[in-house]
């Protein structure tokens, strides 16, 4: 059994919470765009349209986070299952919360055009 070495001290319930929490974010966004693109003439005007709406911001930075933190709870779960040794499982972890940061802090450059 591991003992925390990367979860930050985090339950399995709370793990677990925040799986089906963000899930629940990415499957309402995903079939927000699946509608949108099925009944919707998409081209770039109504696309960007679409992404100068304040809310529409904030639900595309809800689910990019919410992306995040359910990418980082799958991955915290496979290695600990799979890879035993702490200081190859820390270097695989730390190396998946990187690239998950860049990519989370370039979703939000791209979204809010900063």
């Amino acid at each position: 059994m591991v003992s925390s070495v990367t979860n930050l001290g985090r339950s399995g319930v709370f793990d677990w919470m925040i799986q089906r929490v963000t899930a629940y974010v990415l499957a309402a966004y995903t079939l927000f765009l699946l509608a949108f693109m099925l009944f919707t003439d998409v081209n770039y005007e109504s696309w960007n349209a679409m992404f100068d709406q304040t809310w529409f911001r904030i639900f595309t930075l809800l689910a990019l986070l919410s992306l995040g933190a359910h990418a980082w709870v799958g991955l915290w779960t496979v290695t600990t299952d799979y890879i035993k040794a702490t200081l190859p499982r820390f270097l695989v972890q730390a190396l998946c919360g990187l690239v998950m940061f860049v990519y989370l802090i370039w979703g939000i450059q791209i979204l809010w055009g900063l």
